[in-house]
């Protein structure tokens, strides 16, 4: 059985890291961490994983590293969900997929001290800037920043350098492409932002369209990025969208409600690999709506995707690639009037929930993620009933 360990008393950072492989790159980060003088005991490492992975190695690294954390594989996850009586809503995070970091999100929901988390992708590496620190930064920055907008409504993460690069990133819809860039500055308060996104050198995040476009087989495309691809940090412009990849991603406590990362792969259609672009899609309309801002840029990390099919890939985004086309779409007006996350989210989930989508492939796909939106929901009004369970 994985061990419980007690969380540090000063931990405030919940590091959620899902991985089956290359977990010793916490290693990297934490080092990273001492070496810019970050308080590590702020941190504590949740690390997503699963029955069939090796739990002990993973528990014994944290122990050597010195650091607070814990390892959830599915038993372990179950376990958790029975200590805090939440057990009908187990399926709200799927086994074996990306989308299992929604387990993080409810572990720092049902422990209140938690103020931030970070994602971290098991296939990347912080670059030599304080990791920890520019995210902190970034979420408590006020101050003059620039802004982007397209006459698409959709905002190219990678735009800086497009020209020369000609890239989108995986999500970016098809039709959005060609678009007019405009920029200018703003001026952002501080607690305006409530998410910000590293972006990454090295492989870049695209879809399997594009990265068999690019030439590349093995799933990494070709074309790839480097620091000089990426200048002044930038935040999206009201009523544009953008896609919000989870693989350097820091962000507040309070955007949970409105956060759940899509359930994807173990469904009847067959959709995969949209559950962060999805959320992403979701909550930056609840950004707009509350007056909030998701800040992008730096800190970057390096992407160190390992080889694989782009057809398997292609297999898996296939089936959703119409649906992200609209999903935009659909909720782009969606709880005008809401003040709060959690009912600005209700508001698009109905949205799914009670549309006709007969005319997209795979539409009723929509009503899924929907129904799985409401009991996201219900699942955290859930956490907020129970007693905290105390540490073994």
């Amino acid at each position: 059985m994985a061990e419980r360990r007690s969380r540090g008393t000063d931990a405030d950072i919940c590091v959620i890291v899902p991985t089956i492989r290359e977990y010793e790159c916490v290693r990297a980060y934490v080092e990273n961490a001492r070496r810019h003088g970050f308080d590590i005991s702020r941190l504590h490492f949740v690390l997503v994983t699963e029955d069939f992975c090796d739990v002990a190695a993973m528990q014994a690294m944290l122990r050597d590293l010195g650091v607070s954390g814990e390892v959830f594989d599915g038993t372990r996850r179950e376990e958790w969900y029975a200590d805090h009586d939440v057990e009908e809503y187990g399926h709200v995070v799927p086994a074996a997929s990306h989308a299992e970091t929604s387990f993080g999100l409810l572990y720092m929901w049902a422990d209140e001290s938690f103020e931030y988390g970070i994602f971290i992708d098991d296939d990347t590496l912080p670059h030599d800037e304080d990791y920890f620190g520019r995210h902190m930064e970034n979420l408590a920055f006020g101050g003059e920043i620039e802004r982007v907008r397209s006459d698409e409504h959709w905002v190219n993460v990678l735009y800086q350098n497009a020209d020369e690069h000609g890239l989108y990133p995986r999500g970016y819809p098809y039709s959005a492409m060609g678009e007019t860039v405009e920029t200018d500055t703003v001026e952002v308060d501080a607690g305006e932002v409530v998410a910000s996104q590293g972006l990454w050198t090295n492989v870049p995040d695209l879809d399997a369209v594009r990265i068999l476009m690019d030439g590349d087989l093995e799933g990494q495309a070709q074309t790839r990025t480097t620091t000089d691809d990426f200048g002044e940090d930038f935040v999206a412009a009201r009523g544009n969208y953008l896609t919000v990849c989870s693989m350097n991603l820091a962000f507040r406590r309070e955007v949970i409600p409105a956060f759940y990362q899509l359930p994807m792969d173990d469904n009847e259609w067959d959709v995969g690999r949209f559950d962060d672009i999805w959320s992403g899609v979701f909550l930056k309309r609840a950004c707009d709506v509350l007056g909030k801002r998701i800040y992008n840029g730096r800190p970057l990390c390096e992407h160190n995707k390992a080889a694989r099919s782009t057809f398997d890939d292609l297999h898996n985004e296939v089936a959703g690639l119409e649906l992200n086309e609209h999903l935009w779409e659909l909720i782009d007006d969606a709880g005008a009037d809401a003040d709060g996350y959690a009912e600005v989210y209700d508001a698009m989930a109905d949205r799914l929930v009670d549309g006709e989508f007969d005319e997209y492939r795979n539409g009723a796909f929509f009503g899924h993620v929907g129904e799985h939106m409401r009991d996201w929901l219900d699942c955290l009004d859930a956490l907020r009933r129970t007693p905290a369970v105390a540490d073994d």
